[in-house]
């Protein structure tokens, strides 16, 4: 079975879930859709501070994954997409306050641009829980 996950609203892109349940037999899955520093009106979230971008980003991934019953110990993978490397720092220092038990397989590149002005990081993540 595949539940689509929307906790939240702003401004659509287009047809896409925030997230996506899968349930796999003794263990379901979830992935989220790469978010944005968008807030709930559209507009962009902190543009130029990668930092609060990036808390803000952590926070919409814990609704999307307490959405399908899970949290942000549960996630095994997660890729982060950033428009200026020399960032990294800043990022990864949020990304490891939130990680800290969850320790992710993790990706993080440089791109040179995310689909709303203003955005300067985007984060997916996947997450594994057991099924009762």
């Amino acid at each position: 079975m595949i539940e689509r996950l929307n906790p939240f609203s702003f401004g659509s892109f287009g047809y896409y879930s925030q997230g996506m349940k899968i349930d796999l037999g003794t263990k379901t899955m979830i992935l989220t859709a790469g978010q944005i520093a968008l807030d709930d009106e559209g507009k962009p979230v902190a543009p130029g501070d990668y930092t609060k971008q990036t808390k803000f980003l952590f926070e919409r991934i814990k609704q999307v994954l307490d959405a399908a019953g899970a949290t942000i110990d549960d996630v095994v993978k997660a890729q982060f997409f950033i428009k200026d490397v020399s960032k990294y720092s800043e990022v990864s220092a949020v990304r490891n306050e939130y990680f800290v038990n969850a320790r992710p397989a993790t990706t993080m590149v440089e791109i040179s641009d995310t689909v709303a002005e203003g955005c300067d990081v985007e984060i997916e993540v996947m997450a594994i829980i057991d099924n009762e």
